[in-house]
């Protein structure tokens, strides 16, 4: 396939840097590294944050499940009780007699054989209502224990959505402190300063053979991969949001969850947990559609589109866009399907 290429975004063949800048450059790449290291604490916090919000998610939903268990469950035992209720009223009508005696007493041998039957077939339902309301019960109370255990997990996602949250916002109010500390000149230069780093590391992993045919072409994709491509390039130029998951704005692995919702393929709405739940392929067998994982903690996530690049949604004050493949740490591959 034909690679998307944005102007300045690193390819499978990208142009060569600009030259170096001296002793400005050097202090401008310690700027740059530490706004880096800023935003991967932001991306780590924001998946901590969207792995909380999905389970939260979960919970919320199955102790809904397990309120309309109890409800039912408390209207079978109103109606077994009313059934119950019934039995006993009719032996008081009758005086309190067992209705054994009283067939005893009938002196009718017809009466008595067709009673005995009938007498057996009220104990034998008598005994399944005490039954099925024993078993009832039960299983009301194994209901409102989970509940209650859903509760407490709900309670405890929520608390940590909360500080994943209040980290994020720490991290990238601090990253945005330091660039608004430099002058227009000093950001332009920190932008060429990041794209000189993504094409050194986008050519050395190219030169190291990472890719069959040089990264030329890549393997046929699926009917789902191409859809899950076609909708995540659909989106370039749309800002990155933390916790964004369309249609207008995203996070990495919020654009690759949607992607691949869009050819009817749900995935996990994290990259550690696309990382750790998705099947792995090799780099060097990855076809367009597959996910790569970048940084040893599984914190960004871009899809492959063929020719050595990516379409990812980079970090806050960027948009989705094509990069290089090779242009970050690459983890590993997965291939939703």
């Amino acid at each position: 396939m034909s690679v998307l290429v944005l102007p300045g975004q690193a390819s499978a063949d990208p142009a060569p840097p600009p030259a170096a800048g001296g002793d400005a450059d050097k202090s401008l790449n310690d700027v740059r590294r530490e706004i880096d290291a800023l935003y991967r604490k932001a991306a780590v916090a924001t998946d901590a944050y969207n792995l909380a919000e999905d389970q939260t998610q979960d919970q919320s939903g199955e102790i809904v499940k397990l309120a309309k268990s109890i409800v039912a469950g408390e209207n079978r035992i109103n109606k077994l009780k009313d059934r119950l209720g019934a039995q006993a009223r009719a032996q008081y009508r009758t005086g309190g007699v067992p209705q054994s005696a009283q067939l005893m007493l009938s002196g009718d041998p017809d009466f008595f054989l067709q009673g005995a039957g009938r007498m057996q077939q009220g104990q034998t339902a008598v005994k399944g209502m005490l039954g099925e309301l024993t078993r009832t019960q039960e299983d009301l109370r194994t209901y409102s224990q989970d509940a209650s255990t859903e509760w407490q997990k709900l309670e405890a996602n929520r608390k940590r959505k909360e500080k994943a949250q209040t980290e994020v916002k720490k991290q990238i109010a601090a990253a945005e402190k330091l660039e608004a500390r430099l002058e227009q000149k000093e950001r332009t230069r920190l932008l060429e300063l990041e794209r000189e780093e993504q094409y050194r590391s986008q050519t050395a992993w190219l030169d190291s053979g990472a890719l069959k045919n040089g990264g030329k072409g890549g393997a046929a994709s699926t009917a789902q991969g191409k859809q899950a491509v076609s909708y995540a390039t659909d989106q370039i130029g749309d800002p990155y949001v933390w916790g964004a998951e369309g249609p207008d704005a995203f996070d990495c692995s919020g654009l690759t969850q949607q992607a691949w919702a869009s050819a009817d393929r749900a995935i996990p709405r994290t990259s550690q947990e696309q990382w750790r739940l998705l099947p792995k392929v090799s780099v060097a067998d990855m076809q367009p559609g597959d996910l790569i994982i970048y940084f040893s903690d599984a914190s960004h996530v871009g899809m492959y589109v063929g020719d050595g690049a990516i379409v990812h949604a980079p970090r806050p004050g960027r948009t989705v866009t094509i990069a290089g493949a090779g242009s970050m740490p690459i983890l590993g591959v997965v291939r939703p399907g």
